[in-house]
């Protein structure tokens, strides 16, 4: 019997920072894993288990291991809620890149791209939710309007002009 070992480094008690929308939508999920998606499972492992052998019964095995992924999911939500710090209101209207604001910037091959700077449990690339913890979120900080930057990724170096930096949603 071999001992499971891990990929990832568990970072689940790793503090970090979170818009209060992010939170918000963590927290939720956590509600609706809790009282409808567990509840849910936990009966169809009751009736599954109800139907005889065990070892032969793919809707049991199935249903085993749902609970199992959502009493995970769970745990981990547990941990990040209490580790996150959430931040509240705006950042300031100063012209300059904070957390949680919207950037519209202008690269090197004059193609446009929005950005807003989020914490890294609430990054989705399709809505250009992009980690503070990313070299471009890194490199953004703090620059303001008109201001050109050099991001270092895998690919090797991009140019961006900042064309715009809003503190609510521009869309």
């Amino acid at each position: 019997m071999g001992t499971r070992t891990r990929t990832r480094k568990d970072e689940s008690g790793k503090p970090g920072h979170i818009t209060a929308e992010g939170y918000r939508r963590l927290e939720e999920e956590s509600h609706r894993l809790w009282t409808v998606d567990r509840p849910k499972m936990a009966r169809a492992v009751e009736i599954a288990a109800a139907e005889g052998d065990r070892s032969e019964n793919a809707e049991y095995q199935y249903s085993k291991k749902k609970l199992f992924e959502i009493d995970r999911r769970l745990t981990y939500l547990g941990k990040r809620l209490t580790v996150l710090t959430r931040v509240e209101g705006p950042p300031p209207e100063d012209g300059r890149v904070y957390f949680g604001c919207w950037i519209r910037l202008l690269d090197e091959h004059d193609a446009e791209t929005t950005y807003r700077i989020v914490g890294a449990d609430e990054t989705d690339a399709a809505r250009g939710f992009i980690s503070v913890d990313s070299p471009v979120a890194k490199a953004l900080l703090r620059r303001e309007v008109g201001d050109e930057v050099t991001v270092r990724r895998p690919l090797g170096e991009m140019l961006y002009e900042i064309l715009e930096v809003c503190v609510r949603d521009p869309g």
